[in-house]
């Protein structure tokens, strides 16, 4: 019997103590109250205009969902910034007649992430993703914007979890 309240003890001490330390988002204890996210340039040699407001929004919404972390417009603990570097839209297959069977969107954000308390968190890195569509189609309206949601998903994602996860 004393044995089983010892054993208790030590799963609710436990219990307890990884809480303060994880939360469900994912996130290990933030050293930070606020965060800033710069506008994302679009420095791509191909242009598809509006893209970089989408993903300096998507970047934004998601740090405030996964986290209760403040957004300011400067001065934030945590920065992000950085420009989009590549959009690039090439064939992946081709068939028997040399045309494009499957084509690929890829979109690459080179991310500079500053964390003022904690300089050793900082860092500078290249994101990328992409979305195969069949050859025959287009990229354009709701396709585009299916596409652009798919691949700026996963890269803030991808960014969340570099810089705050530690994934």
């Amino acid at each position: 019997m004393k044995y089983l309240k010892y054993l208790s003890l030590c799963f609710i001490t436990l219990s307890f103590n990884s809480c303060s330390v994880y939360n469900f988002t994912g996130t290990g204890k933030i050293d930070a109250k606020t965060f800033q996210v710069n506008y994302f340039q679009n420095n791509a040699p191909l242009i598809e205009p509006g893209i970089e407001r989408t993903f300096t929004q998507k970047l934004q919404n998601l740090i405030q969902n996964q986290t209760n972390l403040n957004l300011v417009s400067s001065g934030g603990d945590l920065t992000y910034e950085g420009e989009i570097v590549d959009y690039n839209i090439s064939p992946t297959t081709a068939t028997a007649d040399q045309r494009a069977a499957e084509s690929r969107l890829s979109i690459t954000v080179n991310v500079r992430f500053s964390n003022k308390n904690k300089e050793s968190d900082s860092f500078e890195k290249k994101f990328n993703f992409f979305y195969n569509y069949p050859g025959t189609e287009q990229l354009v309206g709701s396709k585009l914007s299916e596409a652009l949601d798919e691949i700026f998903d996963r890269i803030t994602q991808d960014i969340f979890n570099e810089s705050l996860a530690k994934w």
